[in-house]
């Protein structure tokens, strides 16, 4: 029988993962990173959530982008205790970006509080050896566009903190999200169009999310595959966004592609679990009332069956 178009894909990326690990078996030595983003867990206090982590091994963190004002968010010194307690290291920052800090808005203050926003965390990010900092270019939770100019004004926005990116040394990666979420840069394609116009040598780079490349993408494997150097961060979660193994999302697949590219040997890219649950806003969540025994067994699930496929795959 003949293969669907994007069995055609998948076999094409097999193949591929197939051949160089038998040219060069040298390569797949290292593993992926896989990092686990916080702010899903709510209110969670951050010794609680990292004893979590460390627990089921999980050796990375992706930290909620807190620090919305100088009195609020995370303390430097305070997290890195925490962290070296537990041997946890930050592999980024989750730079989150409402309608209070929207780098495309048509109001003056409320991109201001978009560049302070950011300076201040990706500071923070350098304080906590984070690898990467997180961008959305225009507000999450808003799916209608203010106007047809939306994309420049973000971009131009975002290059009046790009020093910090280029000071610190913090990746800055921008993250398409799903239209349904957001009214600019669904794409891999679009992020690379709006990395182009910020033309920062420190935010050039893709935060992905596999939830959001499902219904945008033509082929999220593919899509790996062509972001070679430029994705730094990747967001995991089932086609349900739930725990990954839970939905229908093609996991064989997506890990085949980063080991195509590279990403298991770079100490920058990270796999980041963010199983939020469906919906139109996700950011409600990070105010939620967090359940121990869930979260539990939301980590393990994720990281039993991320690591049980990626053997599978290194049996090949």
């Amino acid at each position: 029988m003949k293969l669907q178009n994007f069995e055609i894909k998948n076999e094409k990326i097999r193949q591929e993962f197939i051949a160089l690990k038998k040219k060069n078996p040298v390569l797949f030595k290292n593993r992926l990173k896989f990092s686990w983003s916080n702010w899903g867990f709510g209110l969670e206090n951050l010794k609680d959530s990292v004893e979590r982590l460390s627990r089921f091994g999980i050796k990375f963190i992706e930290l909620h982008g807190n620090l919305y004002g100088k009195d609020l968010g995370y303390k430097p010194n305070e997290v890195n205790n925490i962290l070296s307690y537990y041997g946890v290291e930050v592999s980024g920052i989750c730079g989150m970006y409402s309608a209070d800090n929207d780098f495309s808005s048509i109001k003056p203050l409320i991109r201001q509080n978009a560049i302070d926003y950011t300076i201040r965390n990706v500071e923070f990010a350098s304080e906590v050896k984070a690898r990467y900092f997180l961008i959305v270019p225009a507000a999450v939770g808003r799916s209608l566009k203010y106007d047809d100019m939306e994309f420049e004004r973000s971009a131009e926005t975002l290059k009046i903190a790009a020093h910090v990116f280029e000071k610190t040394k913090i990746r800055g990666a921008i993250e398409p999200i799903r239209s349904a979420e957001t009214s600019i840069v669904h794409t891999f394609e679009d992020a690379k169009r709006y990395i182009a116009s910020v033309a920062s040598p420190a935010i050039r780079y893709i935060n992905g999310d596999i939830y959001h490349m499902l219904v945008e993408e033509k082929h999220i494997g593919e899509s790996i595959v062509n972001a070679k150097g430029v994705i730094t961060n990747l967001h995991a979660a089932d086609s349900n966004r739930c725990a990954l193994g839970e939905g229908s999302m093609d996991i064989d697949t997506i890990i085949m592609a980063l080991y195509i590219i590279g990403y298991n040997n770079d100490d920058s890219c990270f796999v980041s679990a963010e199983p939020l649950g469906p919906g139109g806003d996700p950011y409600p969540a990070m105010y939620g009332k967090p359940d121990n025994e869930k979260l539990d067994s939301l980590v393990k699930r994720s990281i039993d069956y991320f690591m049980q496929r990626e053997a599978e795959l290194h049996s090949l």
